[in-house]
């Protein structure tokens, strides 16, 4: 279908998938009536977040709820926007506020990503971020060699108004659409993820030597004698991280050992001022985009076998109940004995005398003792209120040509939780002496949940016939640790913890010491990844000076209060950054995965329920859509305190957690879209529904 539409003689384009809505008239305020509507709060400003179906919302920031914005009345803004709206003075029971965009205060686009589209000479980009809803004209004069389905990088030129698109010009080429990579470069460049190292940057890593100098040793405690390992995935290039056990009468002497990369890059240095840019190393679906460059991330400051490294270690010892009852942290040279990987000590830990088991022998004892002290700090945790989400992380698995050719559930396993657990206890000691002796830290904290979601919630399990506690006004992470042991076993399991997860904030860096809601701790910083994460670097350099007494002396302790409220700030906003581009990678490449299986079928659970429709996640994590469309047998009404759909008349209800065989009728991997049409429910769900409402009545 051609994308023109003509008025007189001038060309105007309107996107194939948007929405026709009426455009209301922007209202005419004048400046004395503003200052009056400001007053009573009815202006505010935020960010607009767009929605491919033409509406959006406006975040205002801090605890207040998102501002929807019809259709019709987002004017000229575009996602990611800085935009002043005003209120609606008629609030609307158990519904968002509306407003109305009044006034675009900052672009927040600059430049978009996405697909080129001939049409004769000129041409359009569809961007790939599908929140920025509306294409951009590329003239002739700047769509010369572009040929069509390209992958482009184009810069607005004009943003446009409520009649004509925005206008842009291609400024960078990316490849075809088909292209192996392409696609995820197009996600590289879409969030803005600095691929490319400077030249000054990859010089300075190229005079770093490649072994442990003489120099570096000087007074740092050897541990090249003790027993250490590195466990981490089979493909794991950068080991930032090794571990040694042992126990004594009765006390167990655990080491977390660091690479130590503050010794090869410098506070302020282009190799720093890189790495802060980067904020973390990013792990998308074909490729890793490190923090720090490969000479340094995969050499020197990788823990690899056979070779000393220097490292920062927190030596604890630990009692029969958990408690650390003695810690240092040191600057160390280990030795690692062996390099293992999870499916290793996984096979050691379970599947008894094997060749794996016959050729790792002489550390077998210590893997045992490792899953002896995991289980016990894993149930003093648990003990305290710690949350525990066990939700299986996907593995995408790619071809020669980049394409999803499979997508695999992974499943924690002994080995996977030991790591976790002595990670956790290292970051926990170290933030607690650096928090109880008042230095300048960065701190990884995480608030209590939004009380009206947490009330949310707990209405929703209430209606399930669900038994819950809850004493205070606010909920403790106990109570929720409580609800999850409720749930253990029910066929709501899955859709009550998915929900209770959605109810908890976004964790951040911070420089106070405030505490982690979700794993219950008082004190938590993140120690244990300088390789990949700026703030463990950042603080690693705050411990060594500490170590060495120069924190207060030529005012170090004042040079890292002033810095250290924007390094946490922009760790925080690149780990966001990383996120989102890592979770579209995902999306991507498991809709393209599903567009090889179209008329297949597949059994899962309803993971959400919209007005619109439910979302079904399937057993490899594939999660698609049933449009309300689809649902062809009944009109079906939405319940939002119950988070059902309901048939009118064959009142047949589809909920959270319910079992259901689907259908896939379409995938597109540029919009990150699977749809489902529903065959039948799943053969298990009455006698799942029928096991959940028996052990429920057991349980009251």
């Amino acid at each position: 279908m051609s994308r023109k539409k003509i008025w007189g003689k001038k060309k105007k384009f309107v996107r194939n998938n948007a929405v026709s809505v009426k455009k209301k008239e922007k209202p005419a305020i004048k400046k004395k009536n503003l200052k009056s509507l400001k007053k009573q709060g009815l202006v505010k400003e935020g960010v607009f977040i767009g929605n491919p179906r033409g509406f959006g919302f406006v975040e205002t920031g801090g605890d207040e709820e998102d501002i929807f914005i019809p259709a019709g009345d987002t004017h000229t803004a575009l996602h990611g926007d800085k935009v002043s709206v005003l209120l609606d003075r008629t609030e609307k029971p158990g519904k968002r506020r509306e407003g109305i965009i009044l006034k675009i205060l900052e672009r927040g686009t600059k430049e978009i990503v996405g697909t080129f589209q001939r049409e004769g000479d000129y041409g359009f980009v569809l961007c790939d971020n599908q929140k920025f809803s509306r294409d951009v004209y590329i003239s002739p004069k700047n769509s010369r060699g572009i040929r069509d389905g390209e992958k482009v990088v184009a810069e607005i030129l004009d943003y446009g108004s409520e009649k004509r698109k925005p206008e842009g010009r291609i400024t960078e080429m990316l490849g075809n659409l088909h292209a192996p990579g392409a696609d995820i470069l197009a996600i590289v460049k879409s969030y803005q993820i600095p691929s490319e190292f400077p030249e000054k940057v990859l010089n300075q890593a190229e005079r770093v030597p490649d072994h442990v100098q003489d120099s570096d040793r000087e007074g740092r405690m050897d541990l090249t004698g003790l027993p250490t390992v590195t466990i981490d995935g089979e493909d794991a290039k950068d080991l930032d991280d090794a571990v040694s056990l042992t126990k004594e009468n009765g006390i167990y002497h655990l080491g977390v050992h660091i690479a130590d990369v503050s010794n090869y890059v410098q506070g302020g240095s282009a190799l720093d001022r890189e790495a802060l840019k980067r904020g973390t190393s990013v792990y998308l679906a074909d490729r890793v985009i490190p923090m720090l460059p490969e000479r340094l991330s995969n050499g020197i400051c990788s823990l690899n076998q056979g070779v000393d490294r220097l490292t920062l270690s927190c030596l604890m010892d630990i009692d029969a109940e958990g408690n650390v009852v003695s810690h240092r942290i040191t600057e160390s040279v280990i030795h690692v004995d062996r390099r293992m990987s999870y499916e290793q000590v996984r096979c050691i830990l379970e599947d008894g005398e094997t060749s794996v088991s016959m050729e790792y022998r002489e550390f077998v004892p210590m893997f045992f003792l490792m899953r002896e002290l995991s289980l016990l700090l894993r149930k003093r945790r648990h003990h305290r209120g710690s949350i525990d989400f066990d939700f299986p992380e996907s593995r995408i698995i790619l071809n020669g040509a980049g394409r999803a050719i499979d997508v695999q559930p992974c499943e924690a396993n002994a080995a996977t939780e030991i790591i976790e657990d002595f990670m956790l206890l290292a970051n926990e000691t170290v933030a607690k002496e650096y928090c109880k002796g008042d230095y300048p830290f960065i701190y990884r904290t995480h608030e209590n949940p939004d009380p009206e979601k947490v009330e949310n919630l707990l209405s929703l399990i209430r209606n399930r016939g669900i038994r819950i506690h809850k004493a205070g006004e606010k909920i403790t992470p106990g109570e929720i640790q409580e609800i999850l042991e409720e749930i253990r076993g029910l066929p709501d399991e899955g859709m009550i913890s998915r929900l209770t997860l959605r109810t908890m904030q976004q964790a951040k860096y911070t420089t106070e010491c405030t505490g982690h809601f979700g794993l219950a701790a008082r004190y938590y910083c993140h120690f244990t990844s300088p390789i990949r994460r700026y703030p463990d670097l950042q603080i690693h350099r705050i411990i060594r000076d500490n170590l060495r007494g120069r924190l207060k002396r030529e005012g170090r302790t004042e040079h890292y209060r002033e810095i250290l409220e924007e390094v946490a700030l922009q760790s925080s906003v690149c780990e966001r950054r990383a996120q989102e581009a890592e979770r579209e990678s995902d999306k991507m490449k498991k809709a393209e995965y599903m567009s090889y299986h179209l008329g297949e079928e597949f059994t899962g659970i309803i993971s959400g329920i919209t007005g619109y429709g439910l979302y079904v996640e399937l057993d490899n994590t594939v999660e698609g859509m049933v449009h309300i469309s689809a649902l062809t047998d009944d009109y079906y009404s939405f319940d939002q305190e119950k988070m059902e759909l309901k048939g009118e008349m064959t009142k047949k209800i589809y909920h959270l957690g319910q079992r259901v065989k689907v259908r896939t009728v379409d995938a597109d991997a540029l919009k990150r879209t699977v749809d489902f049409v529903l065959v039948q429910k799943a053969e298990r769900e009455d006698s799942d529904a029928e096991e959940n409402r028996n052990q429920t009545d057991r349980k009251q």
